[in-house]
Parts: C-alpha cells; structure tokens; sequence
C-alpha cells in the first residue's frame, strides 16, 4: 500500500507546472514548425560550426559572473561572534 501512495504522489509531480521554466520559453516557440528531419548520414558528414568570437566572449563573461558569484557566495555561512556563541551553546555529547 505504501508503494501505491508514493507511486501516486510521484506521478501526480509530473502534472505540476513550472513557471520558472515557461518563462525561459523563447516567445512564439509553441507556434513554430517543427524542425526538418535529416538523414543521419548527412547529420554525420556536416562540419559543426566554430563559436564565434562573440558567442565565446558572452559565454566568458557569464562564466565570469558565475564565479564571482560563486567566490562571494563561498565565505562562512555564519560569522564569527555567532559561530562562538552557538559553540558554547551546543554540547556534543562524548
């Protein structure tokens, strides 16, 4: 019985919606044609395009800012007189 539940709860996730997610949509995308199929030999003997200088500088940039982000977001959670007054608070036991 507990499996169905949880089967249940599961599934009923999937019905959930995403605003997060919808926003990301590129607008007038749900109106768009599908894309062409190709054959895979074709897929295969295309040459792949190079990024292009600004592509590569927007990607750099963003990955800049992310590891800024990341470097500030890397410090203590909580600061020093906090971290004593918690320590001489809690006693863990031996």
């Amino acid at each position: 019985m507990k499996h169905w539940v949880l089967a249940i709860c599961v599934l009923a996730g999937g019905c959930t919606q995403f605003p997060q997610l919808d926003a990301l949509e590129t607008p007038g995308i749900a109106e768009a044609d599908y894309p062409a199929l190709l054959p895979i030999s074709e897929l295969l003997t295309t040459e792949v395009p190079r990024a292009v200088p600004e592509l590569r500088d927007s990607i750099q940039g963003r990955v800049a800012a992310l590891r800024a982000r990341a470097q500030r977001l890397s410090g203590p959670v909580l600061d020093a007189p906090t971290r004593r007054r918690l320590a001489k608070e809690i006693t863990l036991p031996q």
